[in-house]
């Protein structure tokens, strides 16, 4: 379990050029290497058309040094900051980056020679798109906010506490909850203190690290402004692998333990319950105090590689193409696949009835759909109800209207009620294009 994703990284170059033909193989590739290991690559797929203007330079964190505040390797942290303008220019926008978990002291060291655990291989400069950008007709009512892309290094969802790294005898440093107070606190002094609007969002593990540090964030900022979060493909299920095993489990287990994240999660739900099961948001999403916003594919392909079918539960590969490519299931693939929406259907119906939470529960076998225009907002991104996530997320926090949106299932079918889901393919086509490697790659 430990190094399964880490295994599963390299297949993707046996791959021939008519696989890579196939647009959801190459989303589905890109993505996963994307939010595991290489999130530093988010310039090369981005948006259809990004100005200079969305090009923001990395910025270290000032003090951390005195705050203990440092990634695994020891190096600073750092944040991507573009400030805010005109009507825009009192609201924040934050955003933490995905890139997984590390649950040994194996995989941290590995973890720490790479951007999600080393400052030293932060690309400089990164495009803003999506939920980030600047250009009104992709994000209508974001674009002039002020904005923070915080770049994740610490293996645990920000959630890490030093009094653990007394234990495995090596250089690593697990200051994932330093990192989160260093940064606010940082950030309060940009202006941060001041804000009339504020957005908590982030990606895979880093919308884990937005649910489980939500209402602190509601904490540090003025009683009187509006403060909301929204986490993206980071409702993880606590569900049985197709061999009846809790490989997710385990692996939370482990990573709970070697990071000693104990003090960073909700109280009332480490009395009730196993205290590692506590990373599951099923498990303490009920708890969160301020509004929240869920974004999640129905088809989570992450959850689908890495929770419902691990590579060591499927040791004759019979899955393997399906979980390159849905359409490739067979009949009792897709039947397991409806049982894991149900049970992400059932994990939120508490959720739903709470009058102030808003979700988008699409259909589409992607992971994150918020960080890039193609999947966040354009003519063929996803769409429930003729509705955008960007136009659903907007109608949710400025309260234009209640938005709990549920797809219909797969498998997909041109018009009728599931004409939106067509956009899925249109979307995952489109990011596929841009990222085509060559022949020989």
């Amino acid at each position: 379990m430990a190094n399964h994703s880490l295994r599963a990284l390299f297949w993707w170059k046996k791959l021939t050029k008519r696989d890579w033909a196939i647009a959801f193989v190459g989303f589905t590739i890109f993505v996963f290497i994307y939010t595991l290991f290489f999130d530093y690559r988010t310039d090369q797929a981005s948006s259809l058309d990004l100005s200079d203007n969305d090009v923001v330079d990395l910025t270290l964190l000032h003090n951390a040094e005195e705050r203990g505040a440092f990634c695994l390797d020891g190096s600073s942290p750092g944040y991507h900051f573009q400030k805010g303008f005109g009507s825009g220019s009192s609201n924040w926008l934050l955003h933490i980056e995905g890139g997984g978990w590390c649950n040994t002291i194996e995989s941290c060291s590995f973890r720490k020679t790479t951007a999600l655990g080393s400052s030293n291989f932060m690309q400089r400069q990164v495009h803003f798109a999506g939920i980030l950008s600047s250009d009104p007709s992709q994000n209508a009512d974001f674009f002039n906010w002020n904005k923070v892309k915080i770049r994740y290094c610490d293996g645990a969802s920000l959630a890490g506490h030093p009094e653990s790294e007394l234990k495995n005898g090596t250089r690593l440093f697990f200051r994932g909850q330093l990192i989160w107070e260093a940064l606010m606190d940082e950030l309060l002094s940009l202006g941060m203190s001041n804000a009339k609007q504020a957005l908590l969002s982030g990606c895979s593990a880093g919308g884990l690290a937005t649910l489980i540090h939500c209402d602190d964030f509601r904490n540090l900022m003025p009683k009187q402004a509006t403060i909301k979060c929204l986490a993206d493909a980071s409702f993880f299920l606590d569900e049985q692998d197709v061999l009846g095993k809790r490989t997710m489990e385990s692996f939370y287990h482990d990573v709970f333990h070697l990071q000693g994240v104990a003090k960073s999660l909700h109280k009332d739900c480490l009395s009730r319950v196993e205290p590692s099961k506590c990373l599951f948001p099923q498990e303490f999403v009920k708890s969160i105090r301020t509004p929240l916003f869920i974004v999640n594919p129905a088809y989570d392909f992450w959850q689908i590689r890495n929770i419902l079918v691990p590579d060591a539960s499927d040791p004759h590969n019979n899955w393997r193409q399906c979980k390159l490519n849905i359409h490739s299931c067979n009949p009792d693939q897709i039947e397991i696949l409806q049982g894991f929406r149900n049970s992400l259907l059932k994990a939120l119906s508490e959720f739903q009835q709470i009058e102030d939470r808003g979700m988008f529960i699409n259909s589409c076998f992607v992971h994150c759909q918020t960080w890039t225009a193609e999947t966040w907002h354009s003519p063929s991104s996803p769409r429930i109800n003729d509705k955008t996530i960007a136009q659903s997320v907007g109608d949710w926090y400025f309260n234009r209207n209640a938005v709990k949106l549920i797809d219909c299932p797969y498998p997909w079918e041109r018009g009728g009620k599931n004409q939106a889901l067509i956009h899925c393919s249109n979307a995952i086509e489109f990011i596929f294009n841009q990222i085509l490697p060559p022949e020989d790659s």
